[in-house]
């Protein structure tokens, strides 16, 4: 089975500026979401859907991929996460690509533990 972990990562944030990025603790604070889904051994890819390129960079500095853009339709202050993850889908899709399981991490969640993760995805199982 092939798992992708999407963590979505607008530009745009009016409420709280440069929030994605902002540092927290000596970090970025995406940097501790995209550090716990790697360091979970849970998803064959995570991947940061951003319309920001310096967010991008971020992203991959702390081993996330941003294999493509996010478009400005799912960028702009409507656009729900429901949309950002089906554009996500699609897209792998149009490439070629499909995973089983798919999960949404956000970036601005600094507490969330490969081990809080690896729990969830153990719960999961057990469900189905």
């Amino acid at each position: 089975m092939k798992s992708l972990c999407i963590i979505p990562a607008r530009g745009g944030s009016k409420r709280i500026p440069r929030k994605n990025i902002k540092p927290f603790m000596g970090k970025p604070i995406i940097a501790y979401s995209i550090e716990a889904a790697l360091a979970s051994g849970l998803f064959d890819e995570v991947m940061v859907s951003t319309d920001d390129e310096g967010w991008a960079r971020v992203a991959r500095q702390y081993g996330a991929k941003v294999p493509f853009m996010r478009s400005s339709e799912t960028a702009n202050d409507y656009a729900t996460t429901v949309d950002v993850l089906t554009e996500v889908i699609r897209t792998y899709e149009q490439r070629g690509c499909s995973f089983d399981t798919i999960c949404c991490l956000y970036a601005t969640a600094p507490f969330v533990t490969a081990e809080r993760l690896r729990e969830a995805s153990a719960q999961l199982s057990d469900t189905i």
